[in-house]
């Protein structure tokens, strides 16, 4: 029996890395053909886009779209690792700072910004993880990198003793750390600061709400099929069936002026293509028909 191809939006546990969860759907798929779209954690949770046959080849495209997370930020502590798996390596009393005052440092971590990654990270440098060495004893100076925060709302503020647990929202390109936020939250304001909490709510055009538990996908395991996949997660360009014919053998169209990467479909519904459109005309980025 052939595997279907979809995508496989799955309610990541706490505890669980992100390659254990595509070990797990690849037991329930039946294939070794799965990967993810944008690592979670172990001690995250919430939405971990999973690919199953074909629609790995949408994977690319899926992780560098803008995700959205619910957050909590412990002030008063640092850690080595930026959140709460890691030793606290300092901090200062926080149950002085005002609400006013986390506003003005969250408002200067929005928008466009340079982040420095953590240095417990899968960054690769000179062909090695970065946690690799870190735990070696040989941590990085890893470079800041430019990453947009589009929003960044506290929702709750509570105190704990010296320490202040600060609840978030945070919407953002892909390639930021919330930990990162975390920690240079705490260093803005002069207290230190760690995440202890991390729930990733969207992943480009899949939310919770499409999400299902590996115990729920264990009991009945559907894949969303790759053409509604699609359609989810990027703009649309209908073709007519010469267009689609051309498109099946790495032709090039006429442009849309349609924002790239955009799923274009044949008539009949069939998913033919990614497309980019530059230089004045539209060439596919991977074809699936």
């Amino acid at each position: 029996m052939s595997v279907p191809s979809g995508i496989v939006v799955v309610d990541k546990p706490g505890g669980m890395t992100s390659h254990d969860v595509v070990a797990r759907i690849r037991r329930l798929a039946g294939t070794r053909k799965v990967g993810h779209a944008g690592t979670l954690d172990p001690m995250a949770t919430g939405v971990l886009v999973v690919g199953v046959e074909k629609a790995t080849r949408l994977l690319g495209y899926l992780a560098a779209t803008e995700k959205q997370y619910d957050a909590t930020i412990r002030l008063g502590q640092s850690t080595s690792t930026d959140d709460a798996e890691g030793e606290i390596t300092g901090g200062a009393p926080a149950a002085g700072v005002s609400a006013e005052t986390i506003a003005r440092a969250v408002a200067g971590l929005t928008g466009e910004i340079q982040q420095v990654p953590p240095k417990v990270s899968a960054i690769k440098v000179d062909g090695q993880r970065a946690y690799r060495l870190t735990r070696a004893g040989a941590a990085p100076d890893l470079p800041p990198r430019p990453v947009t925060v589009y929003e960044f709302t506290v929702t709750a503020v509570n105190h704990d003793g010296d320490l202040l647990d600060v609840d978030a929202t945070v919407r953002c390109s892909s390639g930021t750390y919330i930990r990162a936020l975390a920690r240079d939250l705490g260093a803005a304001l002069g207290v230190g600061g760690h995440l202890t909490r991390l729930r990733r709510t969207r992943v480009g055009g899949y939310g919770l709400e499409a999400a299902k538990t590996l115990d729920q996908l264990a009991e009945r395991f559907e894949v969303l099929p790759l053409a509604q996949a699609a359609a989810a997660a990027f703009p649309r360009r209908d073709l007519s069936a010469d267009e689609a014919r051309r498109l099946a053998h790495g032709g090039r169209l006429a442009p849309a002026g349609t924002v790239s990467p955009t799923a274009a479909f044949a008539p009949d519904g069939t998913l033919i293509a990614l497309l980019s459109e530059e230089s004045g005309q539209a060439r596919p980025l991977v074809v699936f028909a």
